[in-house]
C-alpha cells in the first residue's frame, strides 16, 4: 500500500514520542517519594531523631528519614540551610550518616548528563531511519543509482565544441530538437527515439558529444559509467538501474548517459556464473527497463561503447536502442576543424597551418589531435615562446608518432653503423616501391623502444588498400635486414619486428583477404565460444593439406618482397651508403632529403606528388550514391576501415 510520506512522517514522529513517554516512565519509576522541609521542620525531624542519614551539597540537605516517624520509613527529604554553623556538631550528636558531595553543577548539564544515553540511542534510531529512506552514496542505501545529474553552473559544451563528426552531430541534433519541439514530430507520427548507441574508437568523441547534447538541451541530464551499476553485493545492479529510471521518470523529458556500457550489456552467458552473474541481472534489469511492461516515455539513454561487437542481441535491437551512431576517425576536413576548436585559446604563429598539419595527421582521432595541440604548446612554453609556431607542431607530431627521443640512450659506433644502414634500406625501398606511402623522416635516434624509426605519411585518406600496396609494405618491412645482409658482417636481431609484421601480414594477405593463389576464400574461422567472453580462439576450419598450401602461400609472398626490396638495394647501393652517411652525421633526414640525395645520384625524380587539396564538405548523397564495400563487419576488409598511421619501420 502506498502511503503518503506527510502521513508518514507524523507516524514516524509520534512513534518517536511514544518511545520517550516509555522511557521517561520507566526511568522514574520505583523512585522514593521526595518531601520537600522547610529548615524549622528540618531541624525539629532532626532534634526528635528521625534524620538517619544526610548528604550536604553547599547550602542543600537531602536525606532519609527513619522507621516510625511523621514520614513513611525510608522517605527522602530535602531542605535549605542558612548560615548554621552548628548543624554538622548536632548531626553528629544524633548519630545522623553524613555524607558530603561537592558543589552542584550546572543544572542543564546534570539533565544533558543523566539523559545522555537515551537522548544517544534516539538520535542513532531517526538517523538510521532517515539513511534507509533516503538516496545516495549513503549507508543502507546500496540499491540507490549513483547518476550524477549534471549542473548547468560547470563549462557548458555545445556543438560549437565539437568538430569532426558532422553525420553523428545531425543525428543528435535531431534528438535535441526532438525534446525541445516533440509536437514537430509527433504530429506527424513519429516517435521519440528510446536509445542512442554511440560507437566508434578510443579517443573519438563519443563522450564530448554526449556533453554537447547535454549543453544543448535544456532538459535534465543524467550521467553514469557502466561498472557504477555493479557492486560486491548481490542484486545492487538491477536495483540500481531501476532507482536510475525512477529519477529519470520523475525528470522527464530527460537523458540518462551510460558511459562505457559493454561494462554491463555483454553477451549473456559469457562468464562462468550462469544465470545468477550478477552482470547478467543487471543487464536483464536495463532491458526490461528500456522496452518492457512499463513504457518510459520522455526518458531517452545514451550510451557510448568501442566495443559494440560483444553487446547482447536483445540490447541492440529496434525498440531499446533505436539508433546507432558511428563515430570514426575524422577525415582531413574533421582534423582541420578539431584543430581549429583546440587552438582557439592558444596564441599560434604566423606560420602555421592547421590544415598542413591535418594532412600531416591522417588516422588521428580527436584525442590524438588534442594531445598534439598540448605537447606542441607544452614546446613552446619550455623555449620561452610567446606563440606556438610551427616547428613546435612538427615536434610535437614527431614525438606522438615515432616517440620520445632518448637521448640518453649511449650506442656504440658500431650499433650506429647498423641502425644507420638498417633505417637507409628501408627508407631506399620505400621511395622505389610502387603505390607506397611518401617518405616522411628517418632517424636514427633511439625512440621509444626502437633504436631507429622510419617513417611514412600518406598524402591522403586511406579507406581501402590495394595488393600491390600491401606487397610494398612488405617489401618495405624485409629491406632493413637486407641492407645489413649487404653491408655488415653479421645480420642482427634488430630486424624481429618486421619480419613479425611482414609475415602477419602476408597470412592475412593469404587467410582474410584472398590476395593469393588460392584464390578468394578465407581460411580459419574465428572462434567465439559465448561463456568465456567471444573472440577467445580462431578454429582451423580446413584441412591439414590445406594448412601447408597456406604456410607454403605465406613463405611465397614474402619471399618474392624480400627479391623486391634485394633488388632495388643492390642496384643503388651508392644511394644506400650516401643515405647511411647522412644518417651517421646528421642522426635525422627529412623525406625530402632523402628524396634529392635519390636525385642527385640516379637522376630520377621520384619525389611524390604534391598533397590533393582537402575536398569541401559534400551536401548529404542519396543512398544508392553510396558504397558499401568499405564496411562489412567489424573485421570486414581486414585493415582497418580508417588507417591508422602506417606502421613506422624500425
Amino acid at each position: 500500500m502506498n502511503m503518503n510520506p506527510a502521513v508518514r512522517t507524523l507516524i514516524l514522529w509520534v512513534a518517536i514520542l511514544v518511545v520517550v513517554i516509555v522511557l521517561w516512565n520507566t526511568f522514574h519509576a520505583g523512585r522514593v517519594t521526595r518531601h520537600e522541609l522547610s529548615f524549622t521542620d528540618f531541624v525539629e525531624q532532626l532534634e526528635d531523631g528521625w534524620v538517619s542519614e544526610v548528604t550536604i551539597r553547599d547550602r542543600t540537605v537531602n536525606g532519609k528519614f527513619k522507621e516510625g516517624g511523621a514520614y513513611e520509613s525510608g522517605a527522602e527529604f530535602s531542605t535549605y540551610v542558612p548560615e548554621y554553623d552548628e548543624l554538622v556538631p548536632r548531626l553528629m550528636e544524633q548519630d545522623v550518616v553524613i555524607k558530603a558531595e561537592p558543589p552542584r553543577d550546572n543544572p542543564l548539564l546534570q539533565f544533558l548528563f543523566a539523559w545522555a544515553p537515551f537522548l544517544l540511542i534516539i538520535g542513532l534510531w531517526i538517523f538510521f531511519m532517515r539513511q534507509m529512506q533516503s538516496g545516495g552514496n549513503k549507508a543502507l542505501s546500496f540499491g540507490k543509482s549513483r547518476a550524477k545529474l549534471l549542473s548547468t553552473s560547470g563549462k557548458r559544451v555545445t556543438f560549437d565544441d565539437v568538430a569532426g563528426v558532422e553525420e553523428a552531430k545531425e543525428e543528435l541534433q535531431e534528438i535535441v530538437e526532438f525534446l525541445k519541439e516533440p509536437q514537430k514530430f509527433q504530429k506527424l507520427g513519429g516517435k521519440i527515439p528510446k536509445g542512442v548507441l554511440l560507437m566508434g574508437a578510443p579517443g573519438t568523441g563519443k563522450t564530448l558529444l554526449a556533453r554537447a547534447i547535454a549543453g544543448e538541451a535544456s532538459v535534465p541530464f543524467f550521467s553514469i559509467s557502466g561498472s557504477d551499476f555493479v557492486e560486491m553485493f548481490v542484486g545492487v545492479g538491477a536495483s540500481r538501474v531501476r532507482d536510475l529510471f525512477d529519477q529519470g521518470k520523475k525528470n522527464a523529458p530527460c537523458l540518462i548517459f551510460i558511459d562505457e556500457i559493454d561494462a554491463v550489456g555483454r553477451h549473456r552467458g559469457a562468464g562462468l556464473g550462469g544465470g545468477h552473474d550478477e552482470r547478467e541481472q543487471t543487464l536483464n534489469q536495463l532491458l526490461v527497463e528500456m522496452d518492457g511492461f512499463e513504457s518510459n516515455e520522455g526518458v531517452i539513454l545514451i550510451a557510448a561503447t568501442n566495443r559494440p561487437d560483444v553487446l547482447d542481441p536483445a540490447l541492440l535491437r529496434p525498440g531499446r536502442f533505436d539508433r546507432r551512431v558511428v563515430v570514426d576517425r575524422p577525415d582531413i576536413n574533421g582534423r582541420t576543424g578539431i584543430l581549429e576548436v583546440h587552438t582557439r585559446e592558444i596564441p599560434l604563429g604566423e606560420d602555421v597551418e592547421l590544415e598542413i598539419i591535418a594532412r600531416g595527421t591522417p588516422g588521428f582521432s580527436g584525442a590524438d589531435l588534442a594531445n598534439l595541440v598540448n605537447e606542441a604548446a607544452l614546446v613552446a612554453a619550455r623555449l620561452n615562446r610567446k606563440t606556438v609556431t610551427m616547428e613546435d607542431f612538427e615536434f610535437a607530431k614527431d614525438k606522438v608518432l615515432m616517440g620520445v627521443e632518448r637521448k640518453t640512450m649511449i650506442l656504440t659506433d658500431e650499433e650506429k653503423t647498423v641502425t644507420a644502414y638498417h633505417e637507409a634500406g628501408h627508407a631506399l625501398v620505400a621511395v622505389f616501391m610502387p603505390k607506397a606511402d611518401p617518405l616522411h623522416k628517418v632517424t636514427i635516434i633511439p625512440r621509444g623502444r626502437a633504436l631507429g624509426v622510419t617513417m611514412q605519411l600518406p598524402t591522403e585518406d586511406k579507406h581501402n588498400y590495394t595488393r600491390t600496396y600491401v606487397e610494398s609494405q612488405i617489401a618495405i618491412l624485409m629491406s632493413g635486414r637486407i641492407a645489413e645482409e649487404l653491408t655488415q658482417d653479421d645480420i642482427t636481431t634488430g630486424a624481429g619486428n618486421d619480419i613479425e609484421r611482414a609475415t602477419e601480414m602476408a597470412r592475412r594477405m593469404v587467410c582474410e583477404w584472398g590476395m593469393s593463389d588460392l584464390g578468394p576464400l578465407a581460411f580459419g574461422s574465428k572462434e567465439e565460444p559465448v561463456f568465456l567472453g567471444r573472440e577467445f580462439a580462431q578454429r582451423s576450419d580446413y584441412s591439414e593439406d590445406t594448412a601447408l598450401r597456406i604456410d607454403r602461400e605465406v613463405e611465397r609472398i614474402i619471399q618474392q618482397a624480400n627479391e623486391r626490396a634485394t633488388k632495388v638495394v643492390s642496384e643503388h647501393r651508392p644511394v644506400l651508403d650516401r643515405i647511411a652517411e647522412e644518417l651517421l652525421e646528421r642522426e635525422t633526414l627529412d623525406g625530402a632529403e632523402i628524396y634529392e640525395i635519390i636525385r642527385e645520384m640516379t637522376g630520377l625524380n621520384l619525389a611524390p606528388p604534391p598533397p590533393p587539396q582537402p575536398p569541401k564538405a559534400q551536401p548529404e548523397k542519396k543512398a544508392e550514391e553510396s558504397r558499401d564495400d568499405t564496411e562489412q563487419s567489424p573485421r570486414g576488409v581486414g585493415v582497418p576501415v580508417t588507417p591508422t598511421p602506417l606502421p613506422s619501420t624500425d
